[in-house]
């Protein structure tokens, strides 16, 4: 009676441990999922009883399936999802009830001034907060030191775009079969956004009420993009072509936001090691701050979550400590917004890859100097409208960038209903 009765209490332990232990699921994408992968082993050293289960998907896959799951009022999403910031918006906007307010949760006005306000900006529902920041890109220009020093270049008398396209031409002259740079003409307006939050122009003003894509910085952001066209220095190529290009050595300098450090990292050969180089992405002109934002994820947690504390404690974890933050800056490149992080030694180290450079203390010197840009709920709106707008505008079907722009302007105001800035 007494084995049996111990054997019993067993049985009821193990039942009370399996009733306590939590699943969540996280839905992410590209290298943003390995990363989220290398901080469960920390994770649950400090939680052991909750399993985090990370679903690999693409990025549109990811986006199609929140925005659907969201119009069906929540039905299919999983425990956590990976976003956008600059289109956080959208739900925010057009589904308002689908991600949970993390406030009641802990991320309350202390926990939110550990982040920079350009990463909180388009995450805030008044009083709510509908996802906690997670990577932030900076705008980095990524290059091959021996293909510069082949041609006698150094990045460090690159300041301006006009000296960028001179030292392309003598890295082409000096590099055959070397293009000086890549941009995804044919479906992205990725330079045009870059170089455009360089010049404190945004596709909308800073309040969202009206549309500003074809205002003077964002002009001058067009002409840089033909520029380099027209001077054949930089030819199209989707995502996956332009990791392929790098890798092949066939391209000399990619810029992108600062998270392209870990792809390009672990997808070049092991000769590549050392050759590469990052500096500031130059500016129109020679006092520009050189300094902008592409790309940057957050993690939102399902309003209709049964797990919604279990998921608030991971996000805790990964995004809102420094062991977290900096277990994914080391392995995949994806860089914090968590401000503390930015004090971790291992920022401060030289990398091997990086040609003994201390790559992510000039990244994030770019932080603080970094002008927020309102993506509103019709960000993807205006994008597709600037790409169709953009490739005419290469192909000559416009006779200056600003009459490109202001087409451009006009059609998003038809599509949105918003007003085009004065």
């Amino acid at each position: 009676m007494k084995i049996f009765g111990t054997c019993a209490v067993a049985a009821l332990c193990l039942s009370a441990g399996l009733v306590q232990a939590e699943e969540i699921t996280v839905w992410s994408w590209g290298s943003a999922a390995p990363a989220l992968d290398a901080t469960l082993e920390g994770f649950n050293a400090k939680h052991p009883d909750i399993t985090v289960k990370v679903e690999h998907l693409g990025y549109s896959d990811v986006k199609s399936r929140v925005l659907a799951a969201c119009a069906a009022g929540g039905t299919g999403l999983p425990d956590v999802f990976q976003f956008q910031n600059v289109e956080m918006e959208l739900i925010g906007a057009q589904f308002p009830d689908c991600a949970a307010d993390l406030v009641p949760l802990g991320f309350d006005a202390e926990a939110q001034a550990q982040f920079p306000e350009f990463k909180l900006f388009a995450l805030r529902q008044g009083d709510r907060m509908i996802g906690m920041p997670w990577d932030s890109g900076p705008s980095m220009m990524f290059y091959r030191r021996d293909f510069f020093e082949n041609a006698g270049v150094s990045a460090d008398d690159i300041v301006t775009w006009s000296d960028f396209a001179e030292a392309g031409a003598k890295v082409q002259a000096a590099n055959e079969g070397v293009t000086m740079t890549n941009d995804n003409l044919n479906g992205g307006t990725e330079w045009l956004q870059m170089i455009s939050n360089e010049q404190g122009c945004g596709f909308f003003s800073s309040d969202g009420e009206s549309i500003t894509v074809n205002q003077p910085g964002c002009v001058a952001a067009l002409d840089v993009v033909k520029t380099m066209v027209d001077a054949e220095l930089m030819t199209a190529g989707n995502f996956g072509e332009r990791v392929q290009n790098l890798s092949a050595g066939s391209v000399a300098a990619l810029m992108s936001g600062a998270w392209f450090e870990g792809i390009l990292r672990n997808n070049a050969p092991e000769d590549q090691s050392g050759k590469w180089g990052v500096m500031a992405m130059p500016s129109v002109t020679e006092d520009g701050v050189r300094a902008a934002n592409y790309g940057g994820s957050l993690l939102a947690i399902a309003n209709n979550s049964d797990n919604k504390e279990a998921a608030y404690s991971y996000l805790s974890y990964a995004l809102g400590t420094n062991e977290g933050q900096i277990t994914m800056l080391r392995e995949f490149g994806l860089v914090p917004s968590l401000v503390s992080a930015l004090d971790d030694p291992y920022v401060n180290e030289p990398s091997e890859f990086w040609g003994g450079q201390k790559v992510w203390e000039l990244v994030l010197s770019r932080l603080e100097i970094i002008e927020p840009m309102n993506g509103t709920a019709y960000f993807s709106d205006a994008d597709q409208v600037l790409q169709s707008v953009q490739t005419k505008y290469l192909n000559g079907e416009y006779d200056s960038a600003q009459a490109a722009l202001d087409d451009a302007a006009m059609q998003i105001s038809f599509a949105t209903g918003l007003p085009v800035a004065e």
